[in-house]
């Protein structure tokens, strides 16, 4: 391996070393560290959008990104937030209508807001476990993707977007991603179906995915590598929960009305 990949793996590691036992510790407390730690996050989350994002006022969208995160964490998925969101939706549109890439200021907004509120959301709803399943389900994505993906190469998933994505690593993820949540399940408990966890996380893996492609879709448009430097040896928040907080509102919309 050369060594600056060996140094950026090295930098994966010790940084997800510390960052998932402080989130899984967090996650556990409950409230209100739950609605602190997305708040942390997704508003480092809304800095990058608003800074990646060619623009004449950065601090505008920063705060109207982060203001909408805020409100969508702690009044929950509600009439009211939504009343604010399409507020903030219109205000930003007249705001940025001489900006380049309206489109895409407008759309940190429900990416934000929405994306790491719904994390929260599924957390009120459904308890812990439910929660912590679905970021081992995603990160067993990220895992299985790059081990497998990296070691077995093959044809390329989507090249003009993401050159170094392959098939194998998409199957990679959702193997590792299915095995992860039917052992997961067997351990909180013996009577859970875990063939269905397993063939949801599966599923749950070509959409994180496919989260990852927009955020690279994104990126590219935008002519940057990473969104960020704030985590060593991953790039920003966005490079590293692409996936999550595009899947967590479909999971959380899935157990708020079908189970």
């Amino acid at each position: 391996m050369e060594k600056s990949k060996l140094n950026s793996l090295l930098k994966r590691t010790l940084t997800a070393l510390v960052l998932v036992p402080i989130t899984i510790s967090f996650l556990y407390a409950g409230y209100p560290c739950v609605q602190i730690m997305a708040l942390v996050f997704g508003s480092m989350l809304a800095w990058e959008w608003a800074n990646m994002v060619p623009n004449k006022n950065s601090g505008f969208y920063s705060i109207i990104y982060t203001v909408t995160l805020a409100l969508s964490i702690f009044l929950g998925f509600s009439i009211s937030f939504l009343v604010f969101l399409l507020a903030a939706v219109a205000l930003t549109w007249y705001k940025s209508k001489n900006e380049a890439l309206r489109n895409l200021l407008v759309l940190g907004l429900p990416y934000v807001s929405i994306g790491v509120g719904a994390i929260v959301w599924l957390y009120d709803l459904t308890g812990f476990d439910v929660a912590l399943w679905l970021l081992i389900v995603v990160w067993s994505v990220d895992i299985g993707g790059y081990a497998v993906g990296s070691s077995v190469k093959g044809p390329k998933l989507a090249p003009k977007i993401s050159p170094n994505k392959t098939w194998s690593g998409l199957l990679g993820g959702m193997s590792f991603s299915a095995v992860a949540s039917a052992i997961f399940c067997y351990l909180i408990s013996a009577d859970a179906n875990v063939v269905y966890y397993a063939g949801l996380a599966a599923i749950i893996a070509v959409l994180a995915q496919v989260g990852d492609l927009i955020e690279s879709h994104i990126k590219r448009r935008l002519n940057i590598k990473d969104s960020s430097n704030l985590i060593p040896g991953h790039g920003g928040v966005f490079d590293r929960i692409d996936g999550l907080i595009f899947v967590a509102p479909l999971v959380f919309l899935l157990f708020k009305f079908a189970f």
